[in-house]
């Protein structure tokens, strides 16, 4: 399925639209994109039992100050935990679509589940995969698993799914080895997966896969962008963009 337009013509919100008062990926987050008209992108991990939560990080450290992991913690412990010191708790998928209700495109980012962006992937996909079942309004799944993208598009073919991607450096991946960070920064999983759609570092986004991609007609967004000058910059190739701690 190709790419709802919303998502190349609203800015997208990188984890809702967050500030020092309203926490990343929080209810609160997601209602103040809407009030301004934004999309909102979001990040999903499994609690203990597999359910699917809002949620960037494999541990509450960052973000609730509690040393566990997410997917070791049920439901019930979840529900105790506070984000970033507000009264904001860790929403599940549920809630934000009950919340979101098709009002704004919704990009989601299954985050990796393997470790090394290979096949051990779990059940995650389907979980969201079920979850979206019959959702009204422009959604778009995401992940920068190849293994992950190609499960959902297995799941749920009705629902548009993109790659997502980088340079793959081996500072911000070092559980990579060189031919798998080769492999990944060249984009060579970007057909085999299923992938309809490309969110691509906006500062990697000369790499010639990309371009070549874009070439094609293949929906290109970009991450992450945090001023007007960069947002120039990435809107030479890209025709969408997520952008946090400014306005756009």
């Amino acid at each position: 399925m190709a790419l709802h337009p919303d998502f190349i013509r609203l800015p997208i919100a990188h984890r809702g639209l967050h500030s020092e008062e309203v926490p990343e990926n929080s209810l609160a987050s997601f209602r103040a994109a809407i009030e301004a008209g934004y999309g909102i992108e979001l990040d999903i991990q499994p609690a203990a039992d597999g359910t699917p939560m809002v949620f960037h990080d494999y541990d509450l450290n960052r973000m609730c100050g509690d040393e566990g992991y997410i997917n070791d913690m049920d439901l019930d412990d979840l529900a105790e935990q506070r984000l970033a010191g507000t009264d904001e708790k860790i929403p599940t998928l549920a809630e934000t679509l009950r919340e979101v209700a098709g009002r704004v495109p919704l990009l989601i980012e299954i985050k990796d589940q393997d470790g090394r962006l290979g096949d051990n992937i779990g059940e995650l996909h389907d979980r969201v995969a079920a979850q979206l079942e019959g959702y009204d309004g422009p959604v778009a799944v995401m992940s920068f698993n190849p293994h992950t993208v190609k499960a959902f598009g297995k799941a749920a073919p009705e629902i548009t799914r993109g790659l997502t991607s980088c340079a793959f450096d081996k500072e911000h991946w070092p559980m990579l080895d060189d031919e798998d960070r080769e492999s990944l920064g060249s984009l060579s999983d970007f057909g085999s997966s299923g992938s309809e759609f490309l969110s691509h570092h906006w500062i990697d986004l000369a790499n010639p896969a990309v371009a070549a991609l874009a070439d094609r007609g293949v929906p290109l967004l970009c991450w992450t962008i945090r001023s007007a000058d960069e947002e120039a910059e990435a809107r030479k190739l890209a025709g969408g963009i997520t952008f946090e701690n400014y306005r756009p």
